[in-house]
């Protein structure tokens, strides 16, 4: 990088070149989407069932990850999400029966997920988890977990909102239950050295999640900082500032464009990176390994993805990333 690129924790993986995003189509509704090369391992076929949203630019990467592995593999990747934990066991129940050789997970809410993950597993199908989810995963039967830890990406989070010398830092929750959201925060507080204030809103309604923030801003002026944990939330927090008449800094977890453009305009401190790319396309790879070679990865502990910090000194060289959609 320009003058540095602070990796808070080393990501462990196979030596891998991460290959160039190329998708094989992708449903309005975030359904089904499937991709596979051609080769002598086309028979094998893989789910990747997440908890995000259609059109989300966060999991939008994880998916072109996972299809690109696919393409470069030679195997059947089959993309599916729904953040409604129910209807997502109801996903891997519907990949047990179809005999997928090889089911990829995330677990926002573990709990929910546990039934149909562990009738994968005795159903004789390999399961990675990603991004959520990573402490229960071995408990489920998983044979890896690709992610970030993030109560460890919330320390780094709060450790550098206090070298920027923020004292009273609101930390915004934009899904309830979700508990990767709940140890981000709490490592921001352990990170920062006092107790961040969480902030419940809803992803799904951006104008109403503006208006919580500027409240909340109003109500407190001693608020110096906006943690936002969604690249989504991140725009509404700085146009709330702005509302509010407060000079909270805004900082948040992961990337899309407009986190891109804020921290060029100055408008956001820094991004936390998980490099979800990676959560999307080494989960293929270590399913293809585990099928031919029963080869496994990590020893029992996750395949750490991140987080590194985007900021002023490197935002310019992960911008051109971003827009291939591979950050």
């Amino acid at each position: 990088m320009a003058r540095r690129h602070r990796l808070l924790a080393i990501a462990v993986a196979a030596p891998l070149l991460l290959a160039s995003c190329t998708t094989g189509g992708d449903d309005s509704d975030g359904a089904s989407s499937g991709s596979g090369g051609g080769g002598g391992d086309g028979d094998l076929s893989f789910a990747v069932i997440t908890h995000g949203s259609a059109g989300d630019a966060f999991w939008d990467v994880v998916q072109n990850g996972a299809e690109a592995a696919g393409d470069d593999l030679g195997v059947s990747v089959d993309y599916q999400s729904d953040g409604d934990p129910q209807r997502q066991a109801q996903l891997i129940d519907a990949a047990v029966n179809q005999g997928v050789d090889g089911i990829v997970v995330s677990m926002a809410n573990p709990d929910a997920l546990r039934d149909s993950v562990e009738a994968a597993v005795d159903a004789g199908i390999p399961v990675v988890t990603i991004n959520s989810g990573g402490d229960r995963s071995a408990e489920f039967g998983a044979i890896g977990h690709v992610g970030q830890d993030e109560t460890i990406a919330g320390q780094g989070a709060g450790r550098e909102l206090a070298e920027a010398g923020a004292t009273n830092v609101l930390c915004v929750v934009h899904e309830a239950g979700n508990i990767g959201l709940e140890q981000r925060c709490s490592g921001a507080s352990d990170g920062l050295g006092s107790q961040v204030t969480p902030l419940q809103v809803d992803i799904n309604d951006l104008q109403g999640a503006q208006s919580t923030i500027a409240s909340s801003l109003q109500s407190d002026p001693s608020i110096d900082a906006v943690l936002t944990l969604n690249s989504a939330v991140a725009a509404v927090a700085v146009a709330a500032a702005g509302d509010a008449g407060s000079d909270a800094q805004v900082a948040t977890f992961d990337l899309n464009q407009d986190v891109i453009s804020g921290i060029q305009d100055g408008d956001i401190a820094f991004a936390v990176d998980q490099q979800q790319y990676e959560q999307g396309y080494l989960p293929i790879v270590m399913l293809k390994l585990y099928a031919q070679n029963l080869n496994t990865v990590g020893g029992g502990q996750p395949v750490l993805t991140g987080p590194g910090i985007v900021d002023e000194s490197n935002v310019d060289e992960i911008a051109d990333l971003a827009s291939a959609g591979t950050r």
